[in-house]
This record gives C-alpha cells, sequence and structure tokens, in this order.
C-alpha cells in the first residue's frame, strides 16, 4: 500500500507524514504493522528526495539549496560564535558545552556574570545555564527540553581547559 502519494520536495514528504503519524501511530489508535510501512516507505522516499536534492541537482538554485546552505554550520565563518567562546573561554570555574550550534556554561558562573551577559549569554532559568547562539539557529517551537534531550538530540561537546587556550 502506497502511503505518501503526490510528494514531490522533501517540505511536502514530513508535511504528509506527520498527518500519516496521527491517523497511523498506534498511540492515536492506529496498528505497529501499519506504522511500520509508514516509517519504511518514509524513509526510502526521503532517501530519494534527498538525492535528488543534493545530488546532480545541487547548486541549481533552488528554494531548497538556498535555504539548506542559508542554515549550513561553517565553524571557520562563523564569527560571531567563535568570538562569544573567546570570550568567555579564559573565565575560571566554567563548564563551557557545545550543544549542536548552542553553546551552554555552567559551574561557578555567578562572578563571571557580567561578563557573560557582555559576551551576549543568556541566562535559562529552568536549566540553571548561561547560553548562546546566532540569530540562525533560533528555537522556532515552544517545546520545552531538559539539557539531556538537548545533548541527545543535538550532541554534546564539552570544552576542556587545554581547548581553551586555542580558542583565545
Amino acid at each position: 500500500m502506497s502511503y505518501f502519494k503526490n510528494v514531490n520536495t522533501l517540505e511536502e514528504l514530513r508535511k504528509e507524514y506527520k498527518e500519516l503519524l496521527k491517523e497511523h501511530h498506534p498511540d492515536n489508535g492506529g496498528n505497529v504493522a501499519d506504522m511500520q510501512a509508514v516509517n519504511a516507505e518514509y524513509d526510502s522516499l526521503f532517501k530519494l528526495l534527498k538525492d535528488k536534492h543534493t545530488g546532480n541537482n545541487a547548486g541549481n538554485g533552488s528554494t531548497y539549496d538556498t535555504e539548506y546552505n542559508k542554515n549550513m554550520y561553517d565553524w571557520e565563518n562563523d564569527k560571531t560564535l567563535r568570538e562569544a567562546l573567546s570570550a568567555v573561554a579564559g573565565l575560571d570555574g566554567l563548564d563551557i558545552e557545545i550543544c549542536g550550534q548552542w553553546i551552554w556554561i555552567s559551574g561557578n558562573t555567578y562572578m563571571h556574570k557580567t561578563a557573560l551577559k557582555d559576551a551576549g549569554f543568556k541566562w535559562a532559568g529552568k536549566k540553571k545555564q548561561w547560553y548562546f547562539h546566532t540569530e540562525t539557529f533560533r528555537k522556532k517551537s515552544r517545546k520545552v527540553l531538559s539539557m539531556d534531550d538537548i545533548r541527545n538530540c543535538y550532541g554534546s561537546t564539552s570544552v576542556k581547559p587545554e581547548q581553551k587556550i586555542l580558542l583565545a
């Protein structure tokens, strides 16, 4: 059975997939076999459409290409992120963690409060940590994630003291 009909872009695929989840997910009254079939078809279509957008058609100026390139993260060119990280790298007692495109700082932050604010960091009261991100990677959903959820979803890298010297 074909679940996805008239899907030509990744955006259309994702939209259709969300609708199919509402209908076929076991938590919503669907059955496991149908959901597995939907997932298998989604995976195969996703690969085809992704290859279509990034393969031979890459750089053709399509909307997908420009949106992807606009949001693509490049460490060398992201001067703002590097400056923020360099501004706090020399401060003692901080635990610096990079999760996805965000910098999170915990540890003994109280005495560095002014320096963190001056570097553009903001306080996340519920997480009891400071954070920094560029406007390109602003969170758009209202979903509240714990730090463990963020680490699992986006990955995590701790900045060690010997790495701090290299960033300055």
